[in-house]
């Protein structure tokens, strides 16, 4: 059987949703089936150890990534962004030189950001696939035109409800419509299980106060800031509670440093990236998402299969999560919202009891097995 040839595209394997949930897929996809060429803008990130041995890593360079603008830095911060915006200018030498020439059946576009990388290939004999985890419409510099070019390719898998309408919406004809398929994103729920068992050592939680988690990339897109804000306006008012950040970004020192400005350090805890937060999750009473837009956090699907009790803002893919709010409480998108929903559970815990019951009894949607076949049908009916 004639392997189908795969290039897959992705900036670098750095701890986020995207990034986890393209591990998570190639470690569940068929090697005697494919032939994945990933390539990657920057060698880096967490996720690298885990890429499948059987499959082809290359990169535009190598190296941590460069969040500073310090004077040392800037050679090599601008000799990587020149190089990488070259090649996307003339994608003949990418492909001539990085890539030998070599014939692909799918170029698949990982994330949003490589829309133009895919599009611009000289190949024009492959099938073009993209890969959609954001509302892009919150996102800044996706105008409804812009958006519009994605239907460029021959199909876009986006990841909730939300992000399907939107497109819809946006589709011109039949035609378009067809081009847009919707796939839960492939977690293993059995590897959260197992990781969340592992003992936790650790001085962050005290049983007798009240403790939230919250886990994803420190951007301004997760709304840490809100947290922490939110976190001071209740202590203040005399609630005793405990807030945990789990996870890295360049946005880590900005939020670090205004834990201080509002003199929380001895209530919030800043603990950066760990490949196991799930004993956190478990440990800790409740978990926020405080995120300003989404497309189907992943982080929350985490915290269901944990089944803790939930307060999430009301962002793309939670609805359709949560059950319109059967599952967990949904709190409008902003400072006030948060403030809402973390208020009721100091005040009033017993109310997420009818959470986790549902939680408890509720069959999880969102099948490993049955994610990686819906994504390879695609590829192998292209």
């Amino acid at each position: 059987m004639t392997k189908k040839k795969i290039l897959i595209r992705i900036g670098s394997l750095r701890h986020g949703g995207a990034e986890k949930v393209l591990i998570t897929f190639l470690k569940n996809l068929p090697a005697d089936k494919y032939e994945v060429d990933l390539l990657l803008n920057l060698y880096s990130g967490k996720y690298i150890p885990e890429i499948p041995d059987w499959v082809n890593v290359m990169y535009l360079n190598r190296g941590e990534m460069i969040t500073t603008n310090r004077p040392k830095d800037i050679p090599k911060k601008a000799y990587r962004v020149v190089y990488q915006q070259l090649l996307k200018k003339y994608p003949k030498i990418l492909y001539k030189r990085k890539l030998k020439n070599k014939k692909y059946d799918i170029e698949f576009a990982a994330i949003h950001g490589f829309m133009d990388e895919i599009l611009n290939s000289p190949l024009k004999s492959s099938k073009k696939l993209m890969w959609i985890h954001n509302d892009l419409t919150k996102v800044e510099g996706y105008t409804t035109e812009k958006i519009k070019r994605f239907f460029r390719y021959d199909k876009i898998m986006v990841i909730s409800e939300h992000i399907q309408k939107t497109f819809e919406k946006l589709a011109n004809n039949e035609a378009e419509k067809s081009k847009i398929v919707r796939i839960y994103n492939p977690l293993d729920t059995e590897e959260i299980l197992t990781k969340s068992e592992k003992a936790l050592d650790s001085d962050l939680f005290d049983d007798e106060i009240p403790s939230f988690v919250s886990v994803g990339t420190v951007f301004p897109q997760k709304g840490f800031d809100r947290l922490l804000k939110v976190h001071k306006q209740l202590l203040d008012e005399g609630f005793l509670h405990k807030v945990i950040i789990i996870g890295d970004g360049y946005d880590f020192e900005n939020i670090k440093n205004l834990k201080s400005e509002l003199k929380l350090d001895k209530t919030a805890s800043m603990i950066g990236f760990t490949d196991n937060p799930y004993p956190y999750f478990k440990k800790a009473d409740f978990f926020v998402l405080s995120s300003r837009y989404e497309g189907f956090p992943t982080v929350l699907f985490e915290a269901m299969t944990l089944t803790k009790n939930i307060i999430a803002t009301d962002v793309s893919g939670v609805k359709e999560m949560l059950k319109n709010g059967e599952l967990g409480l949904i709190v409008e998108n902003s400072e006030k919202g948060i403030y809402t929903g973390m208020k009721q559970a100091l005040t009033d815990a017993k109310s997420f009891e009818l959470y986790q019951q549902k939680l408890n009894s509720y069959e999880m949607p969102f099948n490993l097995k049955n994610s990686v076949k819906s994504i390879t049908d695609i590829i192998d009916n292209l």
